[in-house]
């Protein structure tokens, strides 16, 4: 009888917990599946607080002065802005990323969602634009969740799972993204649309305070979840196990990982390793590149090469990119990956930028020989829309490529740190890059004030030659959730498995 209970009350440590049995091993799987949620609430923040402003910071810009009454300058300012929270993320998002291999993610998890709250509620009382620098590097500063948040999914799936379980990441972004610029549009200058209600002068003084009080709640919901529920999961190491034993699947831990297997930097850089990240940052810079040029180029007047929307419009725009965006990828996200491949579904997701790209210029030709917004330019815009949904399929699978790449899993945070880091650079650069080269090639008529255009072709095209160093089924995914012997294969990027084969002969 003894025996008997013991192995019912026994828990399997090698079951794939996404996919356990009845029985005791039920609570793990719930375990997980209430941990998925909170990443999931958490990955909200970060859209709907950096998109809420797209808006309206170029009518922002105007306002405060900056330009001189100027309109092709607001490109300088506004992608200024739009850049400075990624080069403060990209100086300290690979600390907090290793960080988080140490003392946990949930710390810094609640540091950055705290930073994120400070920040919004400053930017909404900026009148200066020093005040508006000053905010927005002080999110970027405090803000390790990208990494950390990723960290989390690889600690939470396996190669059997991950697929469907990456696809909800585009699906929770483009929720955020639907909802930010919607409140961004809809609440700026509440005092203008609801006069009754907003008729104190605080609004008048501060008419884009109400969205980013409203965003920053969200922010303090996931914050108050993540404090009361979230528990840290990590992978036992072999210092944590008999030495018989081999960690082959995850197990929730209620303590941060242990970094006593992690590797150094260098021994973290493989082939594998390289080419995923130098894929990840050709996409996210180009498509900052993208979304920073968007909301320019719809609230430009039509002489300047812009189409002359109102705020609320542009919301409304990039509000039904979040929307679609999401159902698409929580349709067929993993059917796709798993019918083509996770390659070729980056490939596509990556060539989707030229058609993108080329939808600028013709609408604007088009809108000025009409004289306004005719229903073809729409069309333009919503192929536009439509390309980014196509687009962010290459997140998904590129975050697969970057978790799988791990050639330790005590290195997951620091693999996730590094990229960040690369990433928020390339960020960093990136709408400073577009929206300046968009104002200064309208200022001396470079190609007609199409050079940006031009310029983000040919970066399509180079990313494309990138996309083909990848492997056509994602790396040796044993890697992942094995933990090498010692530094050398590390060094390598050899496979667990053959290390474990050469042990059983």
């Amino acid at each position: 009888m003894e025996a008997e209970e013991r192995n019912a009350n026994h828990v399997d440590e090698e079951a794939p917990l996404l996919d356990a049995p009845r029985g005791r091993r039920v609570k793990s799987r719930q375990h997980l599946k209430s941990q998925l949620i909170i990443v999931m609430l958490l990955q909200i923040c970060s859209p709907i607080t950096s998109q809420s402003i797209y808006p309206y910071i170029n009518q922002l810009i105007r306002e405060i002065g900056i330009t001189g009454g100027d309109d092709r300058k607001v490109g300088y300012y506004a992608g200024l802005i739009e850049s400075l929270f990624f080069v403060t993320e990209a100086l300290t998002v690979l600390q907090w990323s290793r960080v988080s291999d140490y003392i946990g993610r949930k710390p810094v998890l609640l540091l950055g969602m705290f930073g994120t709250i400070v920040s919004m509620l400053c930017f909404g009382l900026s009148t200066t634009f020093w005040q508006l620098v000053i905010s927005r590097c002080f999110c970027g500063f405090l803000n390790g969740n990208i990494g950390v948040m990723k960290s989390i999914m690889g600690d939470l799936t396996d190669p059997s799972n991950r697929a469907e379980v990456f696809a909800y990441l585009p699906v929770v972004w483009g929720l955020g993204a639907t909802l930010g610029p919607f409140f961004g549009g809809w609440l700026a200058r509440p005092h203008d649309r609801w006069p009754h209600a907003f008729a104190a002068q605080f609004w008048q003084d501060y008419p884009y305070f109400f969205p980013c009080l409203i965003t920053a709640s969200y922010v303090v919901f996931a914050f108050t979840i993540t404090a009361i529920f979230f528990r840290e999961v990590r992978i036992p190491t072999p210092t944590d196990l008999p030495s018989h034993s081999t960690p082959r699947r995850r197990s929730p831990v209620d303590t941060p990982s242990s970094p006593a297997c992690a590797p150094t930097l260098r021994e973290l850089l493989t082939f594998p390793v390289v080419i995923s990240i130098a894929n990840y940052v050709a996409l996210a810079f180009i498509e900052i590149m993208e979304l920073s040029l968007l909301p320019l180029f719809l609230a430009m007047p039509l002489s300047i090469g812009g189409l002359n929307l109102a705020p609320d419009k542009i919301g409304y725009i990039l509000g039904s990119y979040g929307v679609a965006t999401g159902a698409f990828q929580a349709l067929f996200f993993a059917r796709i990956t798993r019918r083509f491949g996770v390659r070729a579904v980056f490939i596509t997701g990556m060539a989707a930028f030229v058609p993108m790209t080329l939808a600028y210029p013709i609408a604007s030709a088009l809108a000025k020989t009409a004289g306004g917004v005719t229903p073809a330019v729409w069309m333009l815009v919503g192929s536009i829309v439509l390309m980014l949904c196509v687009m962010d399929l290459a997140y998904g699978t590129i975050f697969m490529f970057v978790t799988a790449s791990v050639p330790n899993q005590n290195a997951l945070g620091a693999t996730n740190g590094v990229a960040q880091t690369f990433v928020s650079i390339s960020r960093a650069i990136g709408p400073a890059a577009a929206t300046s080269m968009y104002s200064f090639s309208l200022e001396h008529n470079i190609l007609g004030g199409n050079a940006v255009y031009v310029l983000l072709l040919v970066l399509s095209v180079i990313s494309l030659r990138l996309a083909s160093y990848l492997p056509p089924n994602n790396w040796d995914e044993t890697a992942t959730y094995e933990a090498p012997n010692n530094h050398e294969e590390i060094a390598n990027g050899r496979s667990v498995a053959e290390n474990a084969n050469r042990q059983d002969e």
